[in-house]
């Protein structure tokens, strides 16, 4: 039974990781959206002597120093201008960053699962976030290789939660490199301070004490990474660009840089629920399942042996977490009436916190089973229930990554090939992409700046657009046409 065992396992662990080979090869090839686009305009200037500067295509579409409208951070983009640096090709070598923070997520949860209940515990950990799908908006994440901040915020705060026990310090560290990854992260400090709660011993006045000089340092160093950045940015624009550029992250961050109609947390919840390779109320039944498992194996764990107490205390410090970061992150999105129904806003929280909620699940089914008698059958029952959800899941996403696909990387370069010579030969500095979304990866797969149309700054620049041309056609590729500026006569 044993070998029998043994075998099953790594014949799923290689299925599995066939499963992660195959999202990240198809995310390689996906279609270049516009969100990855302008956050490769940062390396792509920063390469090319502008310094850390966006293209501003949100901010008036000129060079812009660390633009607050860049939401994905330097943890993200410096080592995505090192790996550019080293030659690779920008959109390829700009995608492998994501895909190592993906393995290190990947392989965090694992850890985590190992740890707390044994291999197979950290297999599932290893599927869950293939369970998410956040394809499904106006603003996705098509997969681990999106030039985005999402996944690296989310893998950083795993690892945060690796280490808390042992190097407090390094977890804080890594907490304020994931806030530099995505801002977002920040919403995880409540979890992390209900962790430090339970891993300080003592009664509750003693506690609080213990709890201070165990924080002090992890609090300050979450803050330096982005003290860093700030003084960098300081240094570089001097105190009154650097006014401003405190004025413009303050409106962003308050405002979301979205203009839609309110939504509710209704809305928002069932946007969510949604984004699994699962229909909605199976999602819903999955995480009151995880719950219930949870909760009733630390319930029924009670007053166990020493063995078994260290493993509870790993349950235990992992559901804590798991609810408090989750619940900060869904409930400040659902809240946010500004904010618009995209599952990217909540999706480092999910993609770090969920998996060790199942985690605990586990572990918690594993205890009822060990109970026997009603316990038993219960947890027998419930975990059936995770596993054919897991694997639904898994089956889904698989399922996906078959369908054909209207746009991807390799058919937006050819279509884009002739632009990009004619932008080489007439030496175009800047194209406007009209409008915002689909136009904005192809000026900046053509090589030029990009900036939109409304801008003032654009006013002589020629236009870029799927659409049909009000002026003359400069050139003409595929889908995309570049129009002579307004002033240019019809």
């Amino acid at each position: 039974m044993r070998l029998a065992r043994t075998i099953a396992f790594w014949l799923l662990a290689a299925g599995l990781l066939a499963c992660h080979l195959v999202v990240i090869v198809h995310g390689f090839g996906a279609r270049f959206w516009e969100d990855e686009a302008f956050n490769l305009t940062v390396p792509l200037n920063f390469l090319a002597g502008l310094g850390y500067s966006s293209d501003g295509a949100l901010s008036g579409s000129v060079i812009t120093p660390f633009d607050p409208r860049i939401s994905t951070g330097p943890t993200v983009l410096v080592p995505v201008i090192g790996v550019l640096a080293l030659g690779a090709d920008p959109v390829i070598g700009a995608r492998l960053v994501p895909v190592a923070f993906w393995a290190v997520l990947i392989v965090g949860l694992v850890l985590l699962g190992i740890r707390t209940a044994g291999r197979w515990v950290g297999l599932v950990a290893a599927a869950v976030p293939l369970c998410f799908n956040g394809l499904g908006s106006v603003s996705p994440i098509q997969g681990p290789a999106d030039l985005l901040g999402e996944i690296p915020a989310a893998a950083l705060l795993v690892w945060a939660v690796i280490v808390l026990r042992g190097r407090p310090w390094l977890a804080g560290l890594l907490v304020g490199l994931a806030v530099q990854a995505k801002l977002i992260a920040l919403l995880a400090l409540p979890a992390f301070a209900v962790a430090l709660w339970l891993l300080t011993p003592g009664r509750a006045r003693e506690r609080i004490v213990g709890l201070w000089k165990r924080s002090w340092l992890p609090l300050i160093l979450v803050g330096v990474p982005t003290l860093l950045f700030e003084l960098a940015a300081l240094l570089s624009m001097g105190m009154n660009g650097y006014i401003e550029h405190l004025r413009g992250m303050v409106h962003f961050v308050r405002g979301g840089g979205q203009h839609v109609a309110p939504t509710s947390v209704s809305q928002k919840l069932e946007t969510l629920a949604g984004a699994w390779f699962v229909p909605a109320w199976v999602a819903v039944v999955t995480v009151i399942v995880c719950l219930s498992l949870a909760v009733a194996g630390l319930v029924v764990s009670r007053g166990a042996t020493a063995v078994e107490a260290d493993a509870r205390a790993r349950a235990l410090l992992l559901a804590a977490t798991a609810a408090v970061g989750a619940l900060a992150f869904v409930g400040w999105w659902a809240t946010a009436s500004q904010l618009p129904l995209w599952v990217r806003h909540p999706a480092v929280g999910v993609l770090a916190f969920l998996p060790m909620l199942v985690i605990a699940a586990i572990w918690g089914a594993r205890v009822l089973i060990d109970r026997g008698g009603a316990a038993r059958i219960g947890g027998v029952l419930l975990m059936a229930l995770l596993s054919l959800s897991l694997a639904w899941s898994l089956a889904g996403h698989a399922m996906q990554t078959t369908l054909p696909r209207s746009e991807t990387l390799a058919t937006q370069r050819a279509e884009i090939a002739p632009i990009k010579q004619w932008v080489e030969e007439t030496g175009t500095a800047w194209l406007a992409a009209h409008p915002w979304g689909a136009a904005v990866a192809p000026v900046v797969l053509s090589g030029a700046h990009v900036g939109l149309a409304d801008a003032s700054s654009m006013a002589d620049a020629p236009r870029l657009t799927g659409l049909a041309c009000k002026t003359d056609v400069l050139i003409e590729s595929g889908r995309y046409r570049v129009c002579a500026p307004p002033d240019a006569g019809s």
